[in-house]
C-alpha cells in the first residue's frame, strides 16, 4: 500500500463516498491523509448512513461537516442529505456551497435552513453536470444571470416553486438532458393558466405527482416521458417525434397529445389509467418500430371497447414484448379472437387479472396460438385469502387448463407471478 501514488488513494478513498468511511481510512498514515486533502472528489453525508448522525446536535454536526469539507481542496462531488435532522443555519450552509462551488460537477443537497437560502443563486455559473434538491424553496430565478452552463441533469424533490420560475430555470440550462420533477409545489400567478417548459436539449422528463390544469412541453429532443400519480387537464407535447418511451402510471388527465410523429416509439407502457383506445391507439398508430407494448390495470371509457389485437399485429409488426391486464367481457373476448392475426415477433407475453373468470383461460390459450415464436409467459394475477366454493372451482379449472396448455407449448417458459 506503501508504493501505490497518492492519486491513486484519492481514487480509493472517493469511491467509499460516505464521510464517516473516508475519515477513518484517511487516518491510516500520513500519505493517506494528503490523499484526503488533495485528491478525495466524492464526499458523502447522510443521516441514514451513520445512527451517530442522529444523536449529535445540530450545531455539533454542522461544526463536524465544516471541518470535513474544508480539509479537502477539490471535491467534485458533495452528498448533503439530512433527512431526520432540525434546521441548519443558513452561514455555515452557504460556507459549504461556496467553498466547492469552484470544483464540484455534482451536489445532492437535501436540507433544511433557517432562513432558507437561494441555492439556485449559490451554484450557478460553475461546472455543475448534476443537481439534486430536497425540501427547499426556489424564488427569483434570473436566467440570464443564473446560468447552468454544463448542467446535464436536474432533480427537483418536494420544492416550492413557480412555473414562471421553473420555466425560467430550465431556461437557465442550456444543455440539459434529464428532468425530474417529484411532488412539486408549484405556484400559478392570476394570468396563468399553464405552465410551459422549453427546452431544445431535453432528452428525458419523468414527473410524478404533479398537479396542473395544463402542462404544455416543448422539448425537440425528447426521447423518454413518463408520467405518475399525476392529475393533469390537459397534457401537451411539442418536438419533433424524438420521443422513444412513453410510460404513463396512475395519471388522471382529460387532454392528452404526445404529437402525430410518433414513429420512433419503441416502448409504450400505460398502469393503472383510463383510456378511450380508438384514440389512443391512433396516438401511437405509427409508431412501426414499437418493440414493447403494456396496458396494465387499464379501464376503457366504452365498457364495449376492446383491445384490438389484429390491428396491433398490422401496426407494430416488430413488437416482442407485449403486457396485457384488463376486465375481459365475454362479447369483446370472443370478438378479439375471432380476428385473424398473428405475432410472430413476441418473445414474451405477460397477461393477467384482477378477477380470475374462465374467461382468462380461453384468453390465455387463444393468444399463445397466435404467437409462434413465444419464448416465455408470465401468468399475473390477484388471489384473494377467503375463497367460496365457486372462486376454488373456476381457479382449479384454470390450473388445469394452464397445464393443458403447458404440455402444448413445452417450448415457452411458463412463470406465475401472484399478489
Amino acid at each position: 500500500m506503501e508504493h501505490l501514488p497518492v492519486e491513486v488513494i484519492g481514487n480509493i478513498l472517493s469511491r467509499l463516498g460516505a464521510a464517516r468511511d473516508v475519515v477513518i481510512a484517511s487516518a491510516t498514515c500520513r500519505k493517506w491523509r494528503e490523499a484526503w486533502r488533495i485528491h478525495l472528489h466524492t464526499l458523502s453525508f447522510n443521516s441514514n448512513d451513520w445512527p451517530v448522525y442522529h444523536e449529535l446536535t445540530t450545531s455539533r454536526l454542522e461544526i463536524l461537516i465544516t471541518q470535513t469539507i474544508f480539509q479537502t481542496t477539490g471535491l467534485q462531488s458533495l452528498s448533503i442529505i439530512m433527512d431526520d435532522v432540525d434546521e441548519f443555519s443558513a452561514a455555515p450552509v452557504i460556507a459549504w456551497l461556496m467553498y466547492t462551488r469552484e470544483s464540484l460537477r455534482q451536489l445532492h443537497y437535501n436540507v433544511r435552513t433557517s432562513p432558507t437560502i437561494n441555492i439556485i443563486e449559490k451554484c450557478g455559473r460553475q461546472k455543475l453536470e448534476i443537481l439534486n434538491l430536497s425540501h427547499n424553496t426556489i424564488t427569483g430565478v434570473e436566467p440570464s444571470y443564473q446560468r447552468f452552463p454544463c448542467l446535464k441533469s436536474l432533480s427537483l424533490s418536494h420544492i416550492s416553486i413557480s412555473a414562471l420560475d421553473l420555466s425560467y430555470l430550465l431556461t437557465a440550462c442550456p444543455k440539459i438532458e434529464i428532468l425530474t420533477l417529484l411532488s412539486l409545489d408549484i405556484a400559478m400567478s392570476d394570468a396563468q393558466t399553464s405552465m410551459e417548459l422549453n427546452s431544445p436539449s431535453l432528452k428525458d422528463l419523468s414527473a410524478e405527482a404533479i398537479s396542473l390544469e395544463k402542462f404544455i412541453l416543448e422539448a425537440d429532443n425528447l426521447e423518454k416521458l413518463q408520467l405518475k400519480d399525476c392529475t393533469l387537464e390537459v397534457f401537451e407535447l411539442i418536438g419533433k417525434g424524438t420521443l422513444k418511451l412513453l410510460k404513463i402510471d396512475d395519471v388522471s388527465v382529460i387532454h392528452l397529445d404526445i404529437g402525430e410523429n410518433t414513429e420512433n416509439l419503441e416502448v409504450v407502457d400505460v398502469s393503472n389509467f383510463t383510456i378511450m383506445w380508438t384514440k389512443f391507439h391512433h396516438m401511437i398508430s405509427k409508431a412501426s418500430k414499437l418493440r414493447g407494448l403494456r396496458l396494465w390495470g387499464v379501464v376503457f371509457d366504452d365498457e364495449d371497447e376492446v383491445v384490438d389485437m389484429e390491428t396491433i399485429s398490422v401496426c407494430f409488426p416488430q413488437l416482442t414484448h407485449l403486457s396485457l391486464c384488463y376486465d375481459l367481457k365475454e362479447g369483446s373476448l370472443q370478438y378479439s379472437l375471432q380476428r385473424c392475426f398473428e405475432l410472430k415477433n413476441v418473445i414474451m407475453l405477460e397477461l393477467g387479472w384482477t378477477v380470475i373468470t374462465d374467461l382468462f383461460s380461453q384468453w390465455v390459450g387463444g393468444l399463445l396460438e397466435r404467437c409462434p415464436n413465444l419464448k416465455k409467459l408470465i401468468i399475473n394475477g390477484v388471489v384473494s385469502e377467503a375463497k367460496s366454493h365457486e372462486e376454488c372451482q373456476v381457479l382449479a379449472n384454470f390450473t388445469t387448463s394452464i397445464v393443458g396448455l403447458m404440455r402444448r407449448y413445452l417450448h415457452v417458459d411458463v412463470q406465475f407471478e401472484y399478489e
